[in-house]
């Protein structure tokens, strides 16, 4: 076990675990008492749960989505697009910082209630990955289309071009790039590397969103979680749904938003199950330096959950009665 492992591992993130204990649903204490289907949906109320303080803004126009009707995979569209256009956002669409090579590639993937998915990877200079992976869901046969494929797809559908990188974004690639020793960006609080959303509109159907610029000066050609289905986003209708957000290798390793959703369905809170994939990531590393990933999920009762390796993890999360961020629990926090 590394050192950094052996001084941290038991500095437990107890005042947030405790912040943010959920107490069971309406709906779930009506499913227990064994109610028809229909009164239970009535019992279920819209909410939407993203990743990061981005994810208040994109939240108020997922919640516009949803308030008017619209269903949750529209929602979570609409929501992270506020996020991807945000020119000073630098982990997400086209404020991202790029590769190494001075290139900004963007990945995105979507699901929605039937387990329909889209996804693009290594999409450069097209507006709005998000509505580019929700096309190949409905306009092609496949799930993933990726680099010169995923952006021809992309013109041939009207979507629009962007400039990248933004002048902010190379100026710190070229700061980057004269220094002598390179030094791989540290994947934490401070490079939030995505925006994850999950949403449950008032159909009681629940659908899932997540896009990226991907970690900073990564090695051309480099993807991450969260395009892959399963890895970065999972939805189970009958279930529930849950994204990831950090160091995206982790994440695939356990293939972690698809184990995050197998255990709900083993009866674990989305609060436990989150838990219990951070600890299996644990189990799977020696060295846990700079090693944050973090995991939010949602269930079909409307019950939400958070939880991340490191302390400084945070979830915006909207409802009918509030719009607040609220900090995640943690196992360990930062030397």
């Amino acid at each position: 076990m590394s050192e950094l492992k052996r001084r941290t591992f038991f500095k437990l993130g107890l005042t947030g675990a405790l912040l943010t204990a959920f107490k069971p649903s309406k709906a779930a204490e009506l499913m227990e008492e064994g109610v028809n289907s229909s009164k239970l949906r009535r019992a279920i109320q819209p909410m939407v749960v993203s990743t990061w303080n981005h994810g208040l803004a994109a939240n108020e126009a997922a919640w516009e989505t949803l308030s008017a009707g619209g269903n949750a995979l529209s929602a979570v569209e609409n929501g992270v697009k506020v996020t991807e256009a945000d020119i000073s956002n630098r982990s997400v669409g086209i404020g991202g910082l790029p590769d190494s090579s001075g290139k900004v590639t963007l990945d995105a993937c979507i699901m929605d209630e039937n387990s329909k998915c889209g996804a693009v990877a290594c999409l450069e200079g097209i507006n709005h990955p998000i509505s580019v992976a929700r096309a190949v869901m409905e306009k092609t046969p496949h799930v993933m289309l990726v680099g010169k494929g995923a952006r021809e797809f992309a013109l041939d559908q009207g979507f629009d071009k962007i400039k990248t990188p933004v002048k902010e974004a190379k100026k710190a690639w070229k700061e980057w790039k004269k220094e002598e020793k390179r030094k791989s960006p540290e994947i934490n609080h401070e490079n939030h590397d995505t925006i994850g959303m999950l949403a449950i509109d008032q159909f009681g159907n629940l659908s899932g969103a997540c896009t990226t610029s991907g970690w900073a000066y990564k090695m051309p050609g480099r993807v991450g979680d969260s395009p892959i289905i399963g890895a970065g986003l999972f939805v189970d209708n009958e279930i529930g749904a849950a994204c990831a957000t950090g160091m995206g290798e982790a994440v695939i390793r356990i293939a972690g938003s698809h184990t995050v959703v197998e255990l709900m369905r083993q009866g674990h809170s989305p609060q436990k199950a989150c838990e219990m994939a951070v600890n299996r990531i644990i189990r799977k590393h020696d060295n846990l330096e700079n090693l944050q990933v973090g995991f939010i999920a949602l269930n079909k009762f409307g019950e939400y959950g958070s939880y991340s390796v490191y302390a400084g993890f945070n979830v915006a999360v909207k409802t009918a009665d509030k719009a607040e961020l609220e900090d995640a629990p943690y196992l360990m926090e930062w030397e």
